[in-house]
């Protein structure tokens, strides 16, 4: 392509393929951003002689590395790790470790490459990464855990650094994870910094890490409310998901006045017409975190419906908040929500919308917030962590609350600023486009690296 042609969406998504054969995630969420921030390139032919795109879509490396522990029985077990690192131009590499049997490299560069956005949108200065490995937590004494994050950490180690790449949480890695890999770090390299995020208070974690995600998610539904003269008071809410970012963001939507009916996990989904209350949300965050149940006990408990191995998106409500994993809320699943009445729609999980469902939700006219604007409050508190780990101080829970909501606010923001069509607002198109100007000014600045 000479350095005067325009970018075009069909070929570059063709060349993206057949260098990332099978990755279907990633050529989802390459796609959907691709989408939006191709038309603003050729506005931008710096962008094309550099071919930003391309090389946005590169990670900077791929690691990828045996994982071998003990389990309770005295048997040699094997597990694949790995670390994607992304995006380092306007900061550290920094994104989450997931554990579960589903990852993969195709699911580790989508959220790689979609955190290059979420983190540049937080205006905080942070680069881009994901890690794990297909080890599942589930089912595993707290010993066979340590060892496996040990054993992670061993090599992991080689790799990151406050300055380098700083981890954290994601699914399958919560404190507990967080505490044994920080621990083997702390004795691999003799040494105490902010190498992690999502520690436990006692040693550098911050206040509300987390529930950061779920209320940032909120905060965000509520901008966007307010920039169409609404509010979440007195509306009525779907919430999939029964984990750390379902669990706040229904927190944040009963504290703001909404009324939270449905709750989910992988066995289907509870609805409660009257809706939760403090009550019955922390009878479900100790079911969850502590042990470990099925959301059907809620459903038991406080006799309300359990629809069996289904989601819960085809109750009549106003706001809809999937908060579950990709590719929860489906083209069927959009067509409910649209006949119920939903009014906005907030992602609270990492591209939990396919592309058709997406498709759907435009065309009928829905306010819908992607997640990398709308969940980025997590990164963002992470981001203040590292922060407060860096000058060793530790701030109060009220002070950031108004960092994070402020910094959602600017992400807000940031959207309409370059969203805003016939005074409607994209907000794929602005969160794409916002957080692939900063990234690519700070490419083009580097030259050819």
């Amino acid at each position: 392509m000479s350095k005067t042609e325009e970018l075009n969406l069909e070929d570059f998504m063709t060349g993206l393929i057949k260098r990332n054969p099978g990755e279907t995630e990633f050529h989802q969420a390459v796609e959907e951003v691709a989408a939006t921030v191709i038309p603003f390139i050729n506005k931008n032919p710096i962008y094309i002689e550099n071919q930003i795109l391309e090389r946005m879509t590169e990670p900077d490396r791929t690691i990828i590395f045996r994982v071998c522990w003990e389990d309770d029985s005295g048997k040699i077990r094997t597990n694949k790790g790995y670390r994607v690192q992304f995006n380092n131009s306007i900061g550290p590499y920094k994104g989450g470790l997931r554990f579960h049997h589903s990852v993969n490299l195709s699911i580790l560069k989508f959220l790689g490459f979609e955190q290059t956005f979420k983190n540049s949108l937080t205006t905080l200065p942070m680069g881009a990464g994901k890690g794990g490995s297909d080890f599942n937590p589930k089912g595993k004494s707290d010993r066979e855990i340590m060892r496996f994050c040990q054993s992670f950490m061993t090599e992991l180690s080689k790799h990151i650094g406050p300055d380098i790449d700083v981890p954290a949480g994601d699914i399958g890695v919560g404190a507990r994870e967080i505490s044994f890999m920080f621990g083997q770090y702390k004795r691999l390299k003799n040494e105490f910094t902010g190498t992690l995020t999502g520690k436990a208070l006692e040693f550098g974690g911050s206040l509300i890490r987390k529930e950061a995600t779920g209320y940032g998610a909120v905060y965000f539904m509520e901008e966007m409310l307010q920039h169409r003269g609404d509010t979440i008071k007195g509306k009525s809410c779907l919430v999939s998901g029964s984990g750390n970012v379902a669990q706040f963001a229904a927190q944040k939507i009963m504290q703001l006045g909404g009324k939270v009916l449905t709750l989910s996990d992988s066995s289907g989904f509870i609805h409660d017409p009257e809706g939760l209350n403090d009550e019955k949300l922390n009878y479900l965050i100790e079911l969850k975190t502590v042990r470990r149940g099925r959301i059907s006990e809620y459903a038991e408990k406080y006799k309300c419906h359990f629809h069996e191995g289904k989601r819960p998106w085809a109750i009549k409500a106003d706001l809809a908040f999937p908060c579950a994993t990709q590719n929860e809320l489906e083209l069927q699943d959009a067509k409910d929500l649209i006949k119920g009445g939903i009014i906005a729609i907030t992602e609270g999980a990492n591209m939990p919308t396919t592309h058709e469902a997406i498709t759907a939700i435009k065309k009928a006219n829905l306010v819908f917030a992607p997640g990398k604007a709308a969940n980025a409050g997590g990164v963002a508190v992470s981001g203040l962590e590292m922060t407060q780990n860096s000058i060793r101080l530790a701030w109060s829970r009220e002070e950031l609350e108004e960092r994070l909501k402020n910094i959602m606010r600017e992400i807000h923001q940031q959207c309409v600023n370059y969203g805003t069509e016939e005074k409607q607002v994209d907000y794929i198109k602005g969160a794409n486009i916002a957080g692939f100007v900063k990234v690519a000014n700070a490419m083009v600045a580097y030259g050819a690296v």
